[in-house]
């Protein structure tokens, strides 16, 4: 297994806005308030770079999470929230996308410090993504539409029906999100459950709770009415499961494993609650040999290493066409190689460590699973000797469609590489899994894409990139990668309900 990488650096010690940040009390914001635990269970919270705690949260019981569904109620169905315009809404979510960016670098850092990635990344896509969906979705406030339509009912003589729809807010939101993303997925979240007037009870991920209680200070500094917006901290098996069977909760919006996911539809069938899930994935990427096979190259490294491939829609699997399956493949392995792993703070770092040290170990039982099963390791596959949960970015050749590590979602910086001849069979290849969240086409024929586009079984698909997500393009999976889409005004669907009116006069 290759050991080529650098040693590991030490982490830099946290501006003094952030050390601050990390000595708050646990609490949780509920009512528009900071309020007490009702329990006395804490959850560390621990530097992925270091392993070291550098915070403590509490673990929300049901009775917190009684506290919050019962505020966020109270703010849809009495609060100034619900009267309130569009515009106000508008204004409201643009404020808070203001105090996004008043606020980039000390977000960034608290990221970094709480995920593992850099902190340039964390600037530059996180908090960057962050401010601008807010802001997108701040527009769709004013913008919600229905129809009115003519109807064909017949009714007495001289009475006549006007008929039109109407969409109104789902109600109370339960939202719960995963740690690769924290403040991104937010974003995702709240974004559009603003946007149409519903009010939410929010989770983070236990692991990352750090940027969500940081975010609901601005949320109260951009004066949100108390209620619409109550942030809790807890293990999903606790806290999240409260919420989700919650009879005061009228829809769920969860980012995370297929495996919890299927457990949230399950619970959230005895109360009937709307659900949308964005789950996993196992994404191919599929590069011919008319690509440019330099940008392929850069962007196939790109799609998998990309925030440690702790990515639901990361490019895990590699399919080269045979002729430049070799130059594809060594160009890739020495793209890994290059990565320069360290701390996120560390302004040198290219890859930080992975979220914790389950994941960590999680992702080193794969490569080993692929390597007793025949793959050939071409570069990575191993812990370097240093503090922290890293694992060096890895390339996985002479591998099989039947083997876990090309089956099964990793969530880490492993590649699978497979050669194939035509399209019909890469096709093919690409849709055997049962994810179908993304995938990306590299090519410089337009007939090859055309071709397989509509071939692929993926809710997106990109062409001569990967990973590239925008406010307005819908996002979500096919098959067991969840259902329903962020983003676009495909999104306003999962939290409206839809009223149709008929008045006879």
């Amino acid at each position: 297994m290759n050991a080529s990488h650098a040693p590991i650096a030490t982490q830099p010690a946290p501006s003094n806005a952030v050390a601050a940040l990390l000595k708050r009390k646990p609490q949780f914001f509920i009512g528009g308030d900071w309020v007490e635990p009702i329990g006395a269970d804490r959850i560390p919270v621990l530097d992925p770079a270091t392993g070291k705690q550098i915070a403590v949260v509490a673990d929300a019981g049901a009775q917190d999470v009684d506290r919050a569904v019962a505020a966020a109620r109270a703010a849809l169905e009495k609060g100034p929230w619900r009267h309130m315009k569009p515009v106000e809404r508008q204004a409201l979510i643009w404020k808070l996308s203001d105090l996004v960016e008043k606020h980039t670098d000390e977000l960034a850092e608290l990221e970094s410090l709480n995920n593992g990635k850099t902190k340039f990344m964390a600037t530059v896509v996180d908090l960057a993504g962050t401010r601008d969906y807010f802001r997108y979705m701040a527009g769709w406030a004013t913008k919600l539409t229905a129809e009115t339509f003519e109807t064909s009912i017949q009714g007495p003589p001289g009475v006549n029906f006007h008929t039109y729809t109407r969409r109104e807010p789902a109600g109370v939101v339960a939202q719960i999100v995963p740690w690769n993303f924290p403040i991104a997925m937010a974003a995702w979240k709240l974004g559009p459950a603003l946007a149409t007037g519903c009010t939410c009870v929010f989770k983070p991920a236990e692991q990352t709770p750090l940027t969500a209680l940081r975010l609901a200070d601005l949320i109260a500094e951009a004066g949100f009415p108390p209620g619409v917006v109550n942030v809790l901290t807890g293990l999903g098996e606790s806290t999240g499961a409260a919420m989700v069977a919650h009879p005061g909760v009228d829809k769920i919006a969860f980012t995370g494993s297929t495996t919890v996911g299927k457990l949230i539809n399950k619970s959230a069938t005895d109360t009937l609650k709307r659900v949308s899930l964005e789950l996993g994935g196992k994404s191919p990427v599929i590069i011919f040999p008319d690509a440019d096979l330099d940008a392929a190259v850069g962007g196939a490294a790109n799609a998998v290493f990309f925030n440690s491939g702790q990515v639901c829609c990361a490019g895990t699997r590699l399919f080269v066409h045979r002729k430049a399956f070799d130059r594809v493949v060594e160009g890739v392995s020495a793209a890994a190689r290059a990565i320069r792993l360290g701390p996120g703070l560390d302004p040198a770092t290219e890859m930080g460590p992975l979220v914790s040290r389950e994941q960590q170990e999680r992702v080193l039982q794969y490569i080993e699973s692929g390597v007793r099963d025949g793959a050939t390791v071409l570069t990575g596959g191993m812990a370097p000797n240093a503090p922290g949960y890293y694992v060096t970015p890895t390339v996985l050749a002479d591998v099989r469609s039947d083997m876990r590590v090309v089956r099964e979602e990793i969530f880490g910086p492993v590649l699978v590489a497979q050669r194939f001849d035509d399209i019909e069979e890469v096709a093919a290849m690409a849709n055997d899994t049962p994810y179908g969240l993304a995938a990306s086409v590299w090519s410089s024929n337009v007939s090859t894409v055309q071709r397989i586009v509509p071939q692929i079984k993926a809710g997106t698909v990109w062409v001569n990139c990967h990973n590239f997500i925008d406010p307005a393009m819908p996002f979500g999976g096919f098959k067991q990668s969840g259902f329903g889409r962020e983003h676009g005004r495909a999104v306003l669907d999962l939290y409206t309900e839809l009223k149709s009116v008929c008045v006879a006069y």
